[in-house]
């Protein structure tokens, strides 16, 4: 199969569905078959490659890391006349619910192609947090995609739900990276079923790690050690982090990997309240690094609340053997409940004191131990296989629209 898929936003820019989008290539294609990602150019230097397909973009942050491409005649013609030149498309896999979604469906409904869409976005609780005029920038949204999918299907009043809801019904699958979102998508009225299909771990990488920590001697750490990855950002609640860390008063290790408007906020914080000695900024690695830093550690810490859909990093550390500190109970619940430790509600103080309990577990050695056998669900080997199998339902004769 040939299979087209549409971003948002660059794959090789930071982010969970990125990440999603390159491990989903990788294993498609040592499967057999041919993936091209389409998304905005992107205004940074970066990796480039032959199957990446950027459409002309403007920059839409500060630093140039994310780009938006505009839908319309413009861009479809751009986009057929570069798709000319590869072999015929198959199936269209839409991973992006703002413009690039406009123009996947656009092509996929132009061409007759069959598409998939994966809904990564937590819309309503997303533009809350990132924008200043949630309620504009939906309508604003919506207006666009009436503009250019046409004629409207969504029977949903005008609003987050509808939006989603257009674009599930013109999919022949729709996918969600976690039960939970899955629930919320049909409670909402989006889509009466959504296939529950997570992003794995890179068998490589994770057979590589765990056979190193199975015959390699480890040595503790002087002090507990946790790892904060993600982008510096409101949503991500960095700063409740740092303000929990501050609180909780405990002798360990903080060190975050990641990068993003908020990173001179943070230093400006650390040095503030001197906790230079216990938090470190690591910056942005590569994503065998990021496994390897959380293997390495002692627990995680996810920050964020409703905002995720999937959040991978716990994903991550599961697979490893690593226990988590989980501060959104909707993520808490697609994991066994004895391999974390849970803030009893979303405020710091709930948090600092779920830190607190970490590091005298982790000091007694009475630490949340993950079972080995999530490793082998987690994989994105065994997500592989169900993503071919969903490719090929859309593809039947029965999944025609």
């Amino acid at each position: 199969m040939h299979i087209l898929v549409f971003s948002d936003q660059h794959p090789e820019s930071s982010g969970g569905a990125q990440v999603s989008i390159r491990l989903q290539r990788r294993f498609l294609e040592a499967a057999g078959h041919t993936v091209t990602v389409c998304s905005p150019r992107m205004h940074q230097e970066h990796d480039d490659d032959p199957h990446y397909l950027d459409t002309p973009s403007i920059p839409i942050t500060l630093d140039r890391e994310y780009s938006m491409t505009v839908p319309g005649r413009l861009t479809d013609r751009w986009l057929d006349a570069r798709l000319a030149e590869l072999p015929p498309v198959d199936v269209v896999h839409v991973q992006a619910d703002f413009w690039q979604a406009l123009t996947a469906y656009r092509y996929a409904e132009r061409h007759g192609i069959p598409a998939l869409h994966t809904m990564h976005n937590r819309m309503d609780v997303g533009i809350e947090q990132t924008m200043p005029a949630p309620g504009l920038v939906v309508g604003a949204l919506s207006w666009w995609q009436r503009r250019v999918l046409r004629p409207r299907l969504s029977t949903l009043p005008t609003g987050v739900w509808s939006y989603l809801q257009e674009f599930a019904k013109r999919a022949a699958v729709v996918i969600a990276p976690s039960h939970h979102f899955a629930r919320v998508l049909r409670e909402q009225g989006v889509t009466a079923h959504a296939e529950v299909l997570s992003t794995g771990v890179d068998d490589a990488v994770l057979d590589e790690i765990l056979d190193e920590r199975a015959t390699t001697l480890r040595v503790p750490h002087r002090l507990p050690s946790f790892v904060w990855i993600g982008r510096f950002s409101q949503e991500k609640r960095l700063m409740e982090f740092l303000e929990a860390v501050r609180l909780a008063d405990v002798d360990a290790v903080f060190r975050l990997y990641g990068a993003g408007l908020l990173l001179a906020k943070a230093q400006a914080f650390v040095a503030q309240h001197d906790l230079a000695d216990h938090v470190v900024f690591a910056g942005r690695v590569s994503y065998p690094d990021s496994l390897r830093a959380i293997a390495d550690a002692d627990a995680l810490v996810q920050t964020s609340i409703g905002f995720e859909t999937q959040g991978m990093t716990v994903f991550e550390a599961a697979a490893l053997g690593t226990p988590s500190i989980i501060s959104d109970p909707n993520i808490a619940a697609e994991l066994p409940a004895d391999s974390m430790w849970q803030p009893t509600d979303g405020g710091v103080e709930a948090l600092a004191e779920a830190i607190r309990r970490a590091v005298t577990d982790i000091e007694a050695g009475t630490a949340p131990v993950v079972a080995p056998g999530l490793a082998r669900t987690l994989r994105q080997s065994t997500q592989t296989t169900r993503l071919i199998a969903l490719y090929e339902a859309a593809l039947a004769p029965e999944a025609a629209r």
